[in-house]
C-alpha cells in the first residue's frame, strides 16, 4: 500500500495527480479480495492495468487504486475442437505485448498485428483494441469478469460484450474488473512442416502489406509480421521508448468518427471514408471506390499514406443507408493543426510524427494536456462540424 504514489508514476502519459490508497493484486485471489474490501466502503475505487489509456487530473483520485499485476498464461485442453485451434486463458495483469511475443514464439497466429500495443490485458477487451487489420473481437471467447459488489467473478462471452469499434459494454458503464481472458488462436504447429515456418493470418492492411512487400490476403510468417509492426509503431512514436518523446502518450487520443451518410457526403471530396455494413459495424469500405469509381489500387495508396489512422481493411460493397467512418487524423490536419504543434506555453503537445496523438513533453499537467485536447476539437469542429471523441479513460478530467 502506499499514500504517496501519483498517477504520473503509473501511467504512459505521465500526468496526473496523488492516490488516496494504491493496492497490488498479484494473484486472483488477491484481485477479488481486494476489490471485495474496496467496495465494502463507501470510497470511489478504480482498477488500473498499464495505465496506457488512461488520463487522470492533477487533483489525482481520492479513493482506493487496485493495480491489476496479476500473471499467467495457459494453454486451455482441446475440447473436440480441430487441430488448428488453441484456446489460451491469460491473467488480466500480463502485458499485451509480453502475451503477444509469447504467442508468436510459441506459433499461435491471431495477435501478431497487435503487437507493440502498451497496456495490460485485462484493458484490451474494455476498448476492444485493434490495429493494422486486427482486432481482439476476432480472437476473444470469453473473459472473467468481477461485477462490483460480486464475491466471485462470472464468465461473459464475447457476445455479451457487445464489442464495437473501441467500444464494449465495460466502457459503457458496466461496474466490475476483468480478472482474466479466453482467446481462441490459430495454431500453426501442423502447418510448419509444409511451409517451414509459422504463417498468420492473411494480411488485411494496405500499410503492412506495403511494409512487408507483400498483397493483401498474403500470410506471411507470424515472426515476420511482429517484427515489421513494431517497426511500424516505432516510427510513429507508438511503442514506449524512454529516449522517443512522441511515446509518451496514450497512444491515439481521438478515435475515428462515425457519420452519417449524409454527414460524409458534405466533407472534402479528398477527406478519407469509409462505409460501415450496418450489421457488421467493424467490417469497412472505402466510399470513394463505391461512389466515383476510384480504382482499389488508388485507394490503397493513399490509406498507406494515413499514418496512425488504423482503419480497418476495405470489405465487401456496402449496403444502402450504411453509416460511415472517417479518419480522425485527417481531419485534425486538416483542421491547421500540424505535427508537434503546440498552445503557446504548454508543455503538452501534438506528436511531431502524427496528429492523432496528444504527448507529454517533459513536467506537462493533466490540465495542459486537456486544454490541448479541447483546442483540437474545437478546430476540427469549427473546420468540418465534426465532434471528436477521445479514446482513453478519462478520470477527473473534463474535455
Amino acid at each position: 500500500m502506499s499514500s504517496a504514489t501519483s498517477f504520473s508514476e503509473l501511467t504512459t502519459l505521465q500526468v496526473g495527480g496523488p492516490i488516496t490508497r494504491l493496492v497490488t493484486a498479484t494473484t486472483q485471489r488477491d484481485l477479488v479480495d481486494l476489490a471485495t474490501a474496496a467496495w465494502s466502503s463507501d470510497d470511489p475505487w478504480l482498477a488500473l492495468g498499464g495505465g496506457s489509456n488512461l488520463l487522470v487530473g492533477d487533483d489525482g483520485f481520492d479513493g482506493t487504486v487496485i493495480r491489476v499485476a496479476t500473471k499467467g498464461i495457459e494453454v486451455l485442453p482441446r475440447d473436440g475442437g480441430t487441430d488448428d485451434i488453441a484456446r489460451l486463458r491469460v491473467q488480466a495483469g500480463e502485458v499485451w505485448d509480453d502475451l503477444v511475443a509469447w504467442t508468436v514464439e510459441h506459433g499461435y497466429s491471431g495477435l501478431e498485428a497487435l503487437s507493440g500495443i502498451p497496456g495490460s490485458v485485462g484493458a484490451a477487451p474494455v476498448q476492444n483494441i485493434g490495429a493494422y487489420g486486427q482486432e481482439l473481437a476476432s480472437t476473444l471467447v470469453a473473459i472473467e469478469f468481477l461485477d462490483e459488489g460480486a464475491e466471485r467473478p462470472r464468465r461473459m462471452t464475447a457476445e455479451e460484450l457487445e464489442l464495437g469499434y473501441r467500444t464494449s459494454v465495460l466502457k459503457q458503464g458496466l461496474r466490475g474488473i476483468v480478472v482474466s481472458v479466453e482467446l481462441e488462436l490459430h495454431d500453426t504447429a501442423s502447418e510448419l512442416a509444409v511451409l517451414g515456418e509459422a504463417p498468420g493470418q492473411p494480411i488485411a492492411y494496405a500499410q503492412l502489406a506495403g511494409a512487408l512487400h507483400a498483397q493483401l490476403g498474403d500470410r506471411v510468417p507470424i515472426a515476420r509480421v511482429r517484427e515489421t509492426v513494431l517497426a511500424l509503431r516505432a516510427s510513429k512514436g507508438m511503442v514506449l521508448d524512454p529516449d522517443d518523446l512522441d511515446s509518451v502518450s496514450a497512444g491515439s487520443f481521438f478515435t475515428n468518427p462515425i457519420v452519417t451518410e449524409r454527414t460524409a457526403r458534405a466533407m472534402p471530396a479528398d477527406a478519407p471514408r469509409w462505409y460501415l455494413e450496418p450489421d457488421e459495424p467493424d467490417e469497412v469500405t472505402p466510399l470513394a471506390t463505391i461512389a466515383s469509381g476510384t480504382p482499389l489500387d488508388a485507394f490503397l495508396a493513399l490509406q498507406a499514406e494515413l499514418e496512425a489512422s488504423d482503419l480497418e481493411t476495405p470489405a465487401a460493397a456496402a449496403g444502402p443507408g450504411a453509416l460511415v467512418k472517417l479518419s480522425a487524423a485527417w481531419l485534425i490536419e486538416h483542421s491547421g493543426i500540424s505535427r508537434g504543434f503546440a498552445l503557446p506555453g504548454s508543455r503538452a503537445a501534438i506528436s511531431s510524427k502524427h496528429t492523432l496523438a496528444l504527448t507529454n513533453r517533459g513536467g506537462a499537467s493533466a490540465d495542459e494536456l486537456a486544454q490541448l485536447a479541447r483546442f483540437v476539437q474545437q478546430r476540427v469542429q469549427a473546420e468540418f462540424g465534426i465532434v471528436l471523441r477521445p479514446e482513453p479513460v478519462l478520470v477527473g478530467v473534463e474535455l
